[in-house]
């Protein structure tokens, strides 16, 4: 399976969620909001496992069981991982989500908010993700 994003991300975070860890097999999951219709696979598309519905599911390729995006807001979003693009996207996280349940030997060593758990009201969106790509 093979899919083309387009490079207009909306806001970019680091996930330690203990599912991200699993998922992962790392500390946590470097992340990218985008909305759904800048998605499209392009080849493989009998290859594309969705667990989940219409509103919120994960898509992962049925060969290598990698997880590429999560459909997120209703199925508005997708939550792109970084890390199965190819070209390095323009974006770079902002902020630590779930830091309640991040791994007790690892050290964040960056200056981004970090949240006890994923709530995301409006205003956190604006004030710390959006427009930030440091």
């Amino acid at each position: 399976m093979t899919y083309e994003v387009t490079d207009a991300f909306e806001y970019a975070m680091n996930c330690h969620c203990f599912d991200c860890q699993r998922l992962t097999g790392s500390t946590f999951k470097p992340m990218a909001g985008i909305g759904i219709d800048e998605i499209r696979i392009v080849s493989g598309q009998g290859n594309v496992l969705r667990f989940g519905g219409d509103d919120a599911c994960d898509i992962h390729c049925a060969r290598c069981r990698s997880l590429f995006y999560s459909v997120v807001r209703g199925g508005t979003f997708a939550h792109v991982r970084l890390g199965t693009l190819v070209d390095t996207a323009s974006i770079r996280s902002t902020a630590h989500f779930f830091v309640v349940s991040k791994a007790e030997w690892f050290e964040i060593t960056d200056d981004f908010p970090q949240h006890r758990r994923f709530g995301w009201p409006k205003a956190v969106i604006a004030s710390e993700l959006r427009g930030k790509h440091t």
